[in-house]
């Protein structure tokens, strides 16, 4: 089972990105999920610009969607909200709409962390209404790491037992679920 794990982070030193990994090396046998690293590459979406087919990083997106049976978004919360880059890929994803979508019923998990003590929660809601509005199949398993400066070292490494924990957890639920919805 492939899955996309996206960053939406665009920082190099980014605490979601730490988190993307940590899951990649948490996956459960059977799973494997392959991060997207194009996100800056996805160019800003407007309505003239449609349907992008044109658009190298728009491209390259809906081609990773495809690609894998269901997404992995990891978001930072940016003034309470998801980040605009992260945003904008799903603006992109979601034209043209309907059936259409490359997001239509793919199965999709939002998780996060912050440097505050709400961990993104209010990130990773903003970002599965999103995606339900895109026509996702949004999972109901959710992941807010609070204070995410102390949850990883100053390699990216996640040194919080508990978190990687629920972690382990979040990922094993997913892969359960996921079995049932693609194997049908």
């Amino acid at each position: 089972m492939r899955i996309l794990g996206v960053s939406g982070s665009l920082r190099a030193g980014s605490y979601n990105t730490a988190l993307l990994r940590a899951a990649m090396e948490l996956t459960p046998a059977g799973m494997q999920i392959e991060p997207f690293a194009g996100l800056k590459a996805v160019e800003p979406f407007d309505a003239d610009d449609e349907p992008g087919d044109d658009l190298p990083g728009v491209v390259a997106w809906r081609e990773a969607l495809r690609a894998h049976g269901a997404v992995l978004f990891v978001t930072p919360e940016y003034n309470a909200g998801i980040p605009g880059q992260l945003k904008n890929a799903i603006d992109w994803a979601s034209r043209p709409g309907g059936e259409g979508s490359t997001l239509w019923a793919k199965p999709v998990v939002a998780i996060g962390s912050s440097t505050s003590a709400f961990g993104a929660a209010w990130a990773g809601a903003d970002l599965r209404k999103v995606l339900a509005g895109a026509g996702a199949r949004v999972l109901e398993h959710e992941l807010a790491v609070p204070r995410a400066h102390e949850r990883f070292d100053e390699r990216g490494a996640l040194v919080s037992r508990p978190i990687e924990r629920k972690l382990s957890e979040l990922l094993l639920a997913t892969a359960a679920d996921l079995e049932r919805l693609l194997v049908r």
